[in-house]
């Protein structure tokens, strides 16, 4: 049986600021950006190379106020360059930090959603 996360909601309090700092700041795709009606917003954005995505908007049930999503991990095989870029777009991000050969660098989103860039050395999967 395989089970595949596919898509993450993040509670954010302004849908245009959040699609703003994913696509222009974090650099992930926007795969859609649709109002099906009676208030509902649903934009999917997905990060470069992954196949899982997020989802933002409103009228999708708990909200912003039911808190934050914590230490969602993007793996990348070059943290340094990766985090290099992500600087470059603007984002303020921790220095790199090496776990006894993992390596983290942390940043958040407007709305307290907190992310880890992780490389894993030997042990990452092939891009």
């Amino acid at each position: 049986m395989d089970m595949r996360l596919e898509l993450v909601p993040l509670p954010v309090a302004d849908v245009e600021r959040s699609k703003a700092f994913y696509v222009d700041v974090v650099g992930f795709h926007l795969d859609h950006d649709v109002q099906p009606g009676n208030g509902m917003r649903i934009v999917q954005l997905t990060p470069p190379g992954s196949a899982c995505s997020v989802v933002i908007g409103t009228g999708m049930g708990n909200g912003p106020e039911q808190g934050t999503v914590k230490n969602l991990h993007l793996v990348v095989a070059d943290i340094a360059a990766a985090r290099d870029e992500l600087v470059n777009r603007g984002l303020q991000i921790t220095e790199i930090h090496d776990m006894g050969g993992v390596k983290y660098a942390y940043f958040s989103d407007p709305d307290g959603n907190s992310w880890a860039l992780q490389e894993i050395g030997q042990y990452a999967k092939p891009a």
